[in-house]
């Protein structure tokens, strides 16, 4: 308590600084998921894919990033145990935002798409393992998150990997490409828009102090009959439209005027999970954030929930639109490009097999990465045209960045936490 009379200020100082770098990282390395499909595909260019992601995700994670938030993040460690020592919290939170930060500029620095959440989580298992006490860890939550490295990547192939060959035998392996197209492209326009409107309101709308209650029981079944009837306006619009856009066939390039109307779909897409990602991931940096504030704001009163201040949400959306705009391109790249070729078609299936993925999890209770999740759904697209369309040793890199992000962020935190704990003492 003498600890947080004496050096509150500083401590919060400290707190929103990590924070900003922990959010400035989201942005540098995560945004990747909303946006590297998009990209690769060249349905938006890399300035495009830019502007409308610092816009989504600002309003994301400032609108829908949370009216109130659990600040021990995930159920990892119980705050009960450290009631006594208010001062071990911060330091620990301190120490977390920093080596989640810091394992995101290496990581957004070499181009690997790593998972934000995994490195935060890292971070608080290390400080209160070795910190603390190995007790205090809730070591079921950890094991349940290592199981989403096989969960997400996998659920996400196997559903783009589908979607990508219904498009083959649909429209592009046919005679008649163009005049397939117009026939079933409206039904996946049915299904982006279903999918987008149940990972907004299911993911990216979680936090928003409004419920959506139709009276049919759980969140998941209120939002099927809202999101089918949001796909159902997309699908008319978007039929519309499809007459507007140039189709002409072109002898040399006959599924030219086929792409075109994914690449419009992919633009749609992209904003909408730009949304949700903002609105769901900012909590890796604003959680912990949140955790010291109210600490220090109660003169060391710990509570395992407590509300959101604005200026919070606000700063993490301002970190995440920075990281964003200076070193996102580099994870962009790597998703979007070095993977497997992507066109609008196959980054299309890409994107909706993430959204579905994201959908079942949320509905079945599933731990999953977003990261995990989209680079699963690149691979899933890249084995429908067979082995030879990955590129085997970016795959390999990524996999190593993935096993590594949980140990590295909680040998960076131990290290930070005894600096902090031998800094200003308790």
């Amino acid at each position: 308590m003498e600890i947080i009379a004496a050096h509150g200020t500083l401590l919060l100082a400290l707190a929103c600084l990590f924070g900003f770098f922990m959010a400035w990282g989201v942005g540098a390395n995560d945004v990747a998921n909303a946006m590297g499909t998009s990209v690769g595909s060249r349905a938006l260019t890399i300035k495009q894919a830019i502007l409308i992601a610092v816009v989504f995700e600002f309003f994301g994670a400032y609108l829908a990033g949370g009216e109130v938030t659990g600040t021990i993040r995930k159920g990892i460690i119980d705050p009960a145990v450290l009631v006594g020592s208010p001062e071990l919290l911060i330091y620990g939170m301190l120490a977390s935002l920093l080596a989640a930060g810091t394992w995101l500029l290496v990581a957004s620095a070499m181009g690997w798409p790593v998972s934000t959440t995994h490195s935060i989580v890292g971070a608080i298992v290390g400080f209160a393992a070795v910190g603390i006490s190995p007790d205090v860890v809730n070591w079921g939550k950890v094991g349940s998150i290592v199981a989403s490295w096989v969960v997400s990547p996998v659920l996400a192939g196997t559903i783009s990997f589908a979607l990508f060959i219904s498009v083959q035998k649909l429209i592009l392996d046919t005679d008649e490409p163009l005049a397939r197209a117009k026939r079933y492209i409206p039904l996946y326009m049915w299904a982006v828009g279903f999918m987008i409107s149940m990972v907004t309101l299911l993911k990216g709308l979680k936090h928003v102090g409004l419920e959506l209650d139709i009276g049919l029981g759980s969140k998941f079944a209120n939002a099927l009959p809202v999101s089918a009837a949001i796909g159902v306006l997309v699908a008319l619009v978007g039929a519309r439209l499809l007459h507007r856009v140039d189709t002409t066939p072109d002898p040399e390039h006959r599924f030219d005027g086929v792409e075109r109307v994914f690449a419009i779909l992919m633009v749609f897409t992209a904003c909408a999970m730009a949304f949700a990602h903002g609105s769901n991931d900012v909590a890796n940096a604003v959680g912990p954030l949140a955790a010291v504030a109210s600490t220090i704001a109660s003169g060391g009163d710990i509570a395992a929930r407590s509300a959101m201040p604005g200026w919070i949400l606000l700063l993490g959306g301002a970190g995440i639109v920075m990281g964003l705009a200076t070193y996102g391109y580099k994870v962009i790249g790597t998703v979007g490009r070095k993977i497997t070729e992507l066109t609008p078609s196959r980054g299309f299936a890409a994107e909706l097999g993430a959204a579905t993925t994201v959908v079942l999890a949320s509905a079945g209770g599933l731990p999953i990465s977003t990261t995990h999740t989209l680079v699963g759904a690149v691979l899933g697209v890249g084995l429908a045209r067979g082995i030879a369309a990955l590129n085997l040793r970016v795959i390999a890199v990524i996999f190593g960045s993935w096993l590594i992000t949980l140990p590295a962020g909680a040998g960076l935190a131990i290290i930070f936490f005894f600096s902090f704990k031998a800094g200003f003492g308790g």
